[in-house]
């Protein structure tokens, strides 16, 4: 979606669905993605400098759909069941005091 669209640009009829600000837009998230590590996300700029080598905090954190997901996964392969090409719908259940 163009970004003047996203924000409230009503397209009339006969113009230009993108403008070139859209297209200028659009180019410059390109590049701010492509200049990040795809697994962690951090500008490949400041997380590849040797003077950050011990600048980085890192936290554990769980994510409980996740854990789930894991075991139903890993119950299946247990059982020795296919586990390829499987997936697992999460849904937070309401029971849990919410």
């Amino acid at each position: 979606m163009p970004r003047s669209v996203f924000l409230g640009r009503v397209v009339a009829e006969g113009e230009p669905l993108w403008l070139d600000e859209d297209r200028y837009w659009a180019l410059a998230l390109a590049e701010v993605e492509a200049d990040r590590c795809p697994e962690c996300r951090q500008p490949w700029g400041e997380a590849t400098d040797p003077d950050n080598e011990f600048a980085y905090r890192a936290e554990v954190i769980r994510c409980h759909a996740c854990t789930a997901s894991a075991k139903t996964v890993k119950a299946r392969n247990d059982k020795g069941e296919s586990v390829e090409g499987l997936h697992v719908h999460l849904q937070l259940e309401q029971s849990n005091g919410r």
